[in-house]
């Protein structure tokens, strides 16, 4: 009996836990690719809470503006978004469709840190380094760039040009935009020799980068974005086939895209819920306490770590104001740098 209702007790507060929440969830995420990185987070924050509150939490790649579109219209709790900062990035660089979602929707807590946000040639490339690409833009090259535009690659792209800019005014005309949808759509304009450089991801991208050079697939990293300390969090074995100190060439300082001739741009791609802004607070809640129990168990960790994300847990409150100061913050610096 005394064993009977020590079990009760145990289980009684994560049955109170997920009543609050709908049996089935939709985690919406703003990419339409199963291949990239918001979809292999996604899934594996999904899969945490489904486990641990014993409910269904299953993804659907619907898009930005469709997923922002399904979470506008169910408040209930059964819809939820998982994005990064391309959400308030698209907003800012004025992407029709795209509200301000600090004030028309919920930001919830912070999941994890992608240090992989990188930009890739073919095999066969000319350029074997960034210096490689803005001397060619100095010479009257033109450099065609594969991005989503109102995006992390966006911004990537811009700081591209703006270097370009600072370096050699007048050659930043030379890096033109190949405006593309997601990861797959990404790779294909490469592939289809529509493209120089493309954005991509450690976890998408690495698998081609071991491709024999001759394979038509084959791509190489020349530029990773994330700030040096960030990526120094990263497990020491890298993922693939590439390690962490490899990865680390390409990323400042080793690799530099200057900010303003003494500084390199370096940019942090970030991934957090998205709520209803009617959604039950109670509901949020819960999500925010399974969450820091998730993590403190350390299961979700380890494996966001195998599938090199940095692990970065912030509750609601403090992940509205961190990415509240880091859109204004960003903002002011697309203004300066945005594309023309």
């Amino acid at each position: 009996m005394a064993a009977v209702s020590v079990a009760a007790l145990v289980a009684h507060p994560v049955m109170a836990v997920a009543q609050e929440l709908p049996r089935n969830i939709r985690m919406v995420i703003g990419s339409t690719s199963t291949g990239g990185d918001t979809y292999q987070n996604a899934a594996l924050v999904a899969d945490a809470l489904s486990q641990h509150l014993d409910i269904n939490v299953k993804v659907d790649p619907v898009g930005t503006s469709e997923g922002l579109k399904a979470l506008g219209r169910d408040k209930r709790g059964t819809t939820i978004m998982l994005h990064h900062d391309q959400v308030y990035l698209s907003y800012l660089y004025g992407v029709p469709g795209n509200e301000d979602p600090f004030a028309n929707y919920s930001v919830g807590p912070t999941v994890a840190i992608n240090p992989g946000d990188a930009f890739l040639v073919p095999a066969d490339s000319p350029y074997k380094t960034m210096e490689n690409v803005f001397k060619a833009a100095e010479a009257g090259k033109q450099i065609r760039v594969a991005i989503q535009p109102g995006g992390v690659s966006e911004i990537g792209f811009t700081a591209m040009r703006n270097a370009a800019k600072t370096r050699a005014p007048g050659s930043e005309k030379n890096f033109v935009p190949v405006n593309t949808g997601s990861q797959a759509d990404k790779n294909q304009a490469m592939w289809d020799g529509l493209a120089d450089l493309i954005n991509g991801s450690i976890q998408a991208n690495e698998q081609f980068t071991q491709l024999s050079a001759d394979d038509a697939k084959a791509m190489r990293f020349i530029w990773i974005t994330a700030r040096p300390q960030t990526l120094e969090q990263a497990p020491e074995q890298g993922m693939g086939n590439t390690t962490r100190d490899q990865f680390m060439q390409y990323a400042s300082p080793k690799t530099s895209v200057t900010l303003d001739g003494q500084k390199d741009f370096a940019f942090d791609k970030e991934f957090f819920l998205i709520y209803n802004k009617e959604m039950d607070p109670a509901q949020m809640a819960v999500i925010d306490k399974a969450l820091a129990e998730i993590y403190q168990k350390g299961d979700l960790e380890k494996r966001q770590k195998e599938a090199f994300f940095i692990p970065n847990n912030l509750p609601q409150a403090e992940a509205q104001a961190h990415l509240g100061e880091k859109s204004k913050t960003i903002g002011i610096l697309i203004e300066q740098l945005k594309t023309k």
